[in-house]
């Protein structure tokens, strides 16, 4: 069952749900927008014959660039960066959450790949996001970008997420994977 915005005001005033800063017009019909923080992490640049190795953490660490405490964030033509929301959102433990870009900016080019909140996640939300238009597009941070769908889950989860992205705040970089 996704949740209303009755279902949200609810659980927040319960504090079930904590969303951190709160602001009046973020709860909608059926979710809730989250802003954009200020900072922005690029890939480096690289030659065509650049292989990424997921396994390898100095590498995954020193293919990014971040930046902080930005006023405008630019995303060129057909690149990829990581962003994160200014919110923080702590999850009760019988409720998931799809993150969704806003559709406004679907329709100026950008995408961004769904993203799950598990039940028990606390902290911001990094978004990987890719600008598909053939223009540069401007962001400013504390502007409306992502929506996000809450989930009543059937029962409580028996394992609350604990796992490498718990806990952020701010960008954080992809986990390493295993060579299995």
């Amino acid at each position: 069952m996704i949740l209303s915005d009755f279902d949200i005001k609810s659980m927040v005033s319960q504090k079930r749900l904590t969303i951190e800063p709160l602001t009046d017009d973020s709860i909608r019909e059926n979710g809730i927008d989250f802003r954009l923080a200020d900072e922005v992490a690029r890939h480096k640049a690289f030659d065509e014959s650049f292989v990424l190795d997921p396994t390898d953490e100095n590498m995954i660490k020193g293919s990014y660039k971040l930046d902080k405490t930005l006023k405008e964030i630019v995303i060129n033509p057909h690149e990829q960066v990581l962003l994160s929301t200014y919110e923080s959102i702590s999850m009760p433990d019988d409720v998931a959450g799809f993150v969704e870009l806003r559709s406004t900016w679907a329709r100026h080019g950008l995408s961004m790949p769904p993203t799950i909140i598990d039940a028990g996640f606390n902290g911001t939300i990094t978004l990987e996001v890719v600008n598909n238009a053939p223009y540069k597009i401007l962001l400013r941070p504390g502007q409306r970008f992502a929506h996000i769908i809450l989930e009543k889950l059937n029962n409580k989860t028996g394992k609350v997420y604990n796992g490498n992205y718990n806990m952020q705040k701010g960008i954080k970089l992809p986990q390493v994977l295993g060579k299995n």
